[in-house]
């Protein structure tokens, strides 16, 4: 059994300046969910997939009716993690600084964040359990963060496949287990 992850094709709307507020980044975070994708020719790995399982945003619904013929499970429990600033909306800070500390506060599920990681990581997990009972070969389309997670899901459940800390935007990540 084989298991392809996919992150959805580049977002056209690129980063915002270097230094916004949180006002700002949110802008931003509207416009790229918004955003048109810059479709690339994609290997499938020569397999003939069965199934396709993909997060229900715009982004990583284009991404797979493009890589993907048939009938597409979306599922809203592989959208991308949401971003919820911390700074007040006034203070101008670097981006990557925002980033870095929604992620963080995200991670150690602070307040602030709308969804826990806990919540995320129960929701790969039941993916996870769903794509491999149905014991053929399936596609995932979805989001960098979650696909690093369902990256883990999938080693832990005995499947073998690349590392990748940030996976590009396109490109099939195939995944197997040699038992199933």
């Amino acid at each position: 059994m084989k298991i392809g992850l996919v992150r959805h094709f580049k977002v056209k709307r690129g980063y915002p300046n270097s230094i916004v507020s949180s006002e700002e980044l949110m802008q931003w975070v509207e416009e790229y969910e918004a955003s048109d994708v810059e479709e690339n020719e994609v290997d499938l790995g020569g397999i003939e997939w069965k199934a396709c399982y993909s997060s229900s945003m715009q982004r990583a619904r284009v991404t797979a009716q493009r890589v993907y013929d048939g009938d597409i499970f979306f599922l809203d429990e592989l959208r991308e993690i949401p971003l919820s600033p911390l700074f007040p909306p006034p203070m101008r800070i670097p981006l990557f600084i925002h980033l870095l500390a929604i992620r963080l506060a995200w991670w150690f599920n602070h307040p602030s964040q709308s969804g826990s990681k806990r919540e995320v990581l129960e929701k790969i997990d039941i993916i996870a359990d769903r794509v491999i009972s149905e014991g053929e070969d399936v596609l995932i389309v979805g989001h960098g963060g979650v696909m690093m997670f369902m990256r883990k899901a999938l080693i832990r459940r005995g499947f073998s496949g690349p590392s990748f800390k940030r996976p590009h935007n396109g490109v099939v990540y195939i995944f197997e287990n040699k038992k199933g």
